[in-house]
């Protein structure tokens, strides 16, 4: 009998440790949407994979990096309408990391169009920090990934994205 009530504390416990850190993890990349949307800068440095910051120099060389390509964006017209997160995939521990990805629906005028895209992050835990970066799933094919992610390997299967754009 106390098998039983052992093994039913354990399965309650790691249920709810992956619905929090999903939560968590859906949780992360709202706030990182919404930085996104409000050029809330350090906030989408700190929610970028360490490894990626480390290539752009750093936090602060990131930080002014995405700061002068979103003011420039802005100054030849681009606008961020709507950024949403759609939803979190399963979590998978997987080279010694928990990961994941995040559907996102981003909506965006530029040049008298609307452009909407459906894009995937790929979500890394930060264990030390206890928080979620995220990276652009896309950017995975990019051969210069294998210095941000050394032998990648995932269970994870995640989708291409979309675009459509439309006349305003």
């Amino acid at each position: 009998m106390n098998k039983i009530i052992t093994l039913l504390f354990v399965f309650i416990f790691c249920f709810n440790t992956i619905s929090q850190t999903k939560d968590e993890a859906l949780r992360d990349a709202k706030k990182t949407a919404k930085a996104t949307l409000n050029s809330d800068f350090k906030t989408v440095v700190k929610h970028t994979f360490l490894p990626v910051i480390k290539i752009m120099g750093g936090k602060e060389k990131a930080l002014e990096m995405i700061s002068k390509s979103m003011i420039s964006m802005k100054n030849q017209g681009f606008e961020f309408k709507v950024a949403d997160v759609i939803s979190v995939s399963e979590i998978v521990n997987e080279q010694n990391q928990y990961r994941c990805f995040i559907k996102n629906n981003y909506v965006m005028n530029f040049n008298g169009e609307e452009i909407t895209s459906v894009s995937y992050l790929l979500g890394i835990y930060n264990e030390s920090k206890k928080y979620w970066t995220f990276i652009e799933a896309k950017q995975l094919a990019n051969p210069a990934m294998s210095q941000v992610l050394p032998n990648f390997k995932t269970k994870l299967i995640i989708p291409q994205g979309t675009m459509s754009r439309k006349k305003l």
